[in-house]
């Protein structure tokens, strides 16, 4: 009876530990914007503008040349302009980015996490707090090219069978 016991407490607590290294791991994840740790990032607000945001969330990192240098703070829909509009927090020491630097949603490979990615310009003139970077390139959803692909594939089929294709006979 004595090593049931044991056997059932040690289960228990494996269970536990399994569930505790869950929990930590999904408040990790960038799209949740939850962290362990009580000291919020220093850094300065930009804002950017695009047509098509696609999966992008809170927390999601903002990088340039591959290196993180902030994450997305918000993700609102500007009425005036019918665009989403996405906050940006970049880290204090990244201070000397172009003010006519580009923006772009990126995918971590084919179907991995979304992400922002800063091209940088070349006026001597930098990015503040407050400032908007401009141009900006929306989210390659793949769903949209796959029904583009098909679109056209179906559309080319249909000519073909209507006899848009085939040579007249003399």
């Amino acid at each position: 009876m004595r090593a049931n016991r044991s056997l059932e407490i040690g289960t228990g607590l494996f269970v536990l530990l399994g569930l505790a290294a869950l929990l930590f791991l999904s408040m990790q994840l960038p799209a949740n914007g939850l962290r362990f740790g009580f000291t919020q990032p220093t850094g300065y607000q930009v804002t950017a503008e695009f047509d098509n945001i696609g999966g992008l969330k809170v927390g999601a990192p903002v990088r340039m040349a591959g290196v993180r240098i902030g994450d997305v703070t918000r993700v609102g829909f500007d009425t005036n302009t019918e665009r989403a509009e996405v906050w940006l927090r970049i880290d204090q020491h990244f201070n000397q980015i172009p003010a006519d630097s580009s923006a772009s949603i990126d995918t971590e490979g084919i179907l991995g996490a979304q992400y922002i990615s800063i091209s940088p310009g070349g006026l001597p003139t930098y990015l503040k707090a407050g400032s908007q970077i401009i141009q900006t390139q929306s989210a390659l959803v793949l769903e949209n090219l796959i029904n583009k692909f098909f679109a056209n594939f179906a559309s080319k089929s249909s000519a073909q069978s209507s006899g848009g294709g085939t040579k007249e006979q003399k």
